[in-house]
């Protein structure tokens, strides 16, 4: 029956077309590969996709985390509250800064922190929170916004996952003083490696800027050739920096991602909406719950097995999958039982029992634009036969 399919589904898969291929020889061909007018353009489609006056180019997402921290001068003595349950990339930008992060257990239902437990974490060492939108569902970012300004912190948003996606008309990207997107390979848009920090402060922003590149001068407005006003010395550095830049080969990709991004989140809606029809009512699975005010542009595909299944056993269908060449993955480990944070905090199991619960049984299916019909429902008939053996073994 589907003799004519690939062996291997991916987990992930970047969409790339003769646009992004047409633009990279365009930066390659003009003799500049750096700080130059394709990063420019990349940063105006993300500020005006997300209705932010500014947005500033870095290497990655992670780095673009640093920077927003850094630009809030966070750093030691200082608590930031986020949540157990995200890519570790989230509280390790926490210490980059020498500050503390501070765990908050999560919502079973929408995988984001409980704002209760959030508001109980503060206290007067907090400087900010760090909301990270859990495979970019955005649920309680309003919330996280009001108990941020009723405690006078900053709120740093985490949209990495989020690029298209609006809540109650509010885009992804807006809803802190500051937020971060990531353009990783599976994300909706990617520029292979990268990441955008997005504002309405120009302070900030422009902090933001002169860190990316080494602490160098902020340039003029609307300048970004060193050649130009404000770069009067390249080898003059003001305050400490990285090498966080974005190359235009990278921005070039990105570029012609946004171009297509309606078309791209529209396909990937199609993705999630036949994964849905073909598993909703499944007795044992826990699909995504999505507020119905949420326009989602969907990240990846994360079902659960439900509250009986215990972590070996969901290793068990994960390795299942594999063996039979369909991509899959564990998202998310907590990120308090990571080594380093065990080692560090002295966190220990139970400290965050419902984030604990969820990712001992998260399973991340195959999710990218070119996944067929056909391949869902190969991937949903694979899962329906592991999970009825599991339920075997348990009698």
């Amino acid at each position: 029956m589907y003799r004519d399919m690939p062996r291997e589904i991916p987990l992930s898969k970047p969409d790339i077309t003769p646009l992004e291929e047409s633009l990279v020889m365009q930066v390659l061909r003009s003799g500049r590969l750096s700080i130059g007018p394709m990063v420019e353009e990349f940063e105006r489609q993300v500020a005006d996709r997300c209705g932010c006056r500014h947005a500033v180019a870095v290497n990655s997402g992670t780095s673009g985390l640093h920077l927003a921290m850094r630009a809030l001068n966070i750093g030691p003595g200082d608590q930031v509250v986020t949540t157990p349950f995200s890519f570790i990339a989230s509280a390790n930008a926490i210490l980059f800064t020498g500050a503390t992060p501070v765990f908050a257990d999560i919502c079973p239902r929408t995988l984001n922190m409980d704002p209760a437990k959030v508001e109980r974490a503060i206290n007067a060492k907090t400087k900010a929170i760090l909301a990270v939108e859990a495979f970019g569902n955005p649920a309680y970012m309003d919330q996280y916004r009001s108990i941020a300004a009723r405690h006078e912190v900053s709120l740093i948003e985490d949209c990495c996952e989020a690029l298209g996606t609006t809540h109650k008309e509010d885009r992804c990207g807006s809803f802190g003083r500051v937020g971060v997107f990531g353009f990783y390979p599976n994300k909706q848009v990617t520029t292979g490696e990268g990441g955008m920090v997005v504002t309405d402060d120009e302070r900030l922003a422009d902090m933001c800027r002169s860190m990316r590149n080494q602490g160098r001068p902020i340039p003029a407005r609307g300048h970004s050739s060193p050649s130009a006003p404000g770069f009067s010395s390249w080898l003059r550095h003001e305050r400490l920096g990285y090498n966080y830049r974005l190359s235009e080969v990278n921005a070039a990709i990105g570029v012609g991602q946004m171009r297509r991004l309606d078309a791209i989140i529209e396909r990937r809606r199609e993705v999630a909406e036949r994964y849905i029809s073909r598993l909703a009512g499944h007795r044992h699975l826990i699909l995504p719950t999505i507020d119905p005010e949420t326009r989602m542009s969907w990240f990846v595909f994360v079902v659960r097995l439900d509250s009986s299944y215990t972590g070996e056993e969901r290793d068990r269908v994960l390795s299942g999958l594999r063996g039979h060449d369909i991509g899959c993955g564990d998202y998310f480990p907590c990120i308090h039982l990571q080594p380093h944070f065990r080692e560090q905090f002295g966190f220990e199991v139970g400290m965050f029992p419902i984030a604990e619960s969820v990712s001992h049984r998260t399973i991340a299916l195959p999710f990218h634009n070119g996944l067929t019909d056909r391949e869902v429902e190969v991937v949903c008939q694979t899962l329906d036969v592991l999970i009825a053996r599991e339920n075997l073994t348990k009698r």
